[in-house]
């Protein structure tokens, strides 16, 4: 019976979201996945995502950046990370047909304790996240644990909660705390569960909190129908420690994304199109959402 229950709410959820999913627009013509947007304390907005179309799945450069004052028009800042400049413990591997797998999946930009910081992962596994030694967006960064990965998983973030702790969230919803000086994991991380499920979602991992209640939200493909979607699942809670929501249907369509607050106040959703029904492929994107009645995320 929840099966059945869970299904026939991903199909009303889906329903209600696909006209304004259907109406958005890339921010620009750049391939980019997993977009991640942050507002910095100069009034700029600043977007990352994973990038180096088509070798991404194999090799790329390393970290690009966008700056935007108006979330309309976006300047590029270029490679602010590189594999060929800045590798510390991201040196690759080579899988068994021989080809190098050294890529930056999923990077993520946040601005907390007086600095911006990225959180990444690799593409054959690892988790780290770079602090900006000059307090801009743009770096130069060094490595918090250059001699190794935080995790073994894939797809980093972090949050700053409002007193003042710093958590590590990745995967599908694992988190730990992070040590004071922000030099590793203070921790053994844990799994967030919702109430109807063993995950949010299989990965693409992101935790923040509006209105005083802490929400999850995680990458999950549904199918639906003939069709295959990579949505974005969420679950809420009043404490971290839960107990936590039963996961539902936020944005359709919206896989891997992040959530932030723009210079008036509204939340937005970022997007980037991955699965055959969404209304463009791989190329940046955002929507606004609100919390609902019931305390669930929606598109605007």
């Amino acid at each position: 019976m929840k099966n059945w229950l869970l299904v026939l709410t991903l199909c009303a959820a889906a329903q209600l979201g696909a006209a304004e999913i259907a109406t958005l627009k890339p921010l620009f013509d750049f391939p980019v996945r997993d977009t991640c947007v942050c507002l910095g304390p100069d009034g700029c907005y600043y977007l990352t995502g994973t990038t180096g179309h088509p070798t991404w799945w194999q090799t790329n450069d390393g970290i690009r950046l966008w700056k935007s004052r108006d979330l309309k028009t976006w300047e590029p800042l270029g490679l602010i990370w590189s594999f060929e400049k800045n590798t510390t413990w991201q040196k690759g591997r080579t899988g068994k047909d021989g080809k190098l797998r050294r890529a930056i999946w999923a990077p993520e930009i946040h601005c907390f304790k007086g600095t911006f910081w990225l959180a990444y992962c690799v593409n054959y596994g690892g988790t780290g996240v770079l602090k900006s030694t000059s307090g801009k967006a743009e770096g130069p960064y060094e490595d918090v644990k250059p001699d190794g990965p935080l995790t073994g998983e894939i797809d980093a973030s972090l949050f700053d909660d409002d007193d003042g702790r710093v958590y590590f969230v990745f995967q599908n919803g694992k988190i730990a705390r992070f040590k004071d000086d922000m030099s590793g994991l203070a921790e053994p991380p844990h799994l967030l569960k919702p109430a109807n499920a063993k995950q949010v979602g299989f990965e693409g991992a992101f935790l923040t909190k509006i209105a005083s209640r802490y929400h999850l939200i995680c990458a999950e493909f549904n199918v639906n129908g003939k069709n295959r979607t990579y949505d974005c699942m969420a679950a809420s809670a009043d404490k971290l420690d839960g107990p936590w929501s039963e996961r539902y249907l936020a944005i359709p369509h919206g896989g891997h994304n992040m959530l932030f607050r723009d210079k008036e106040g509204g939340w937005w959703s970022t997007f980037f199109g991955n699965d055959a029904t969404a209304s463009f492929r791989e190329r940046p994107a955002m929507l606004p959402i609100r919390v609902d009645e019931s305390g669930r995320i929606q598109p605007k």
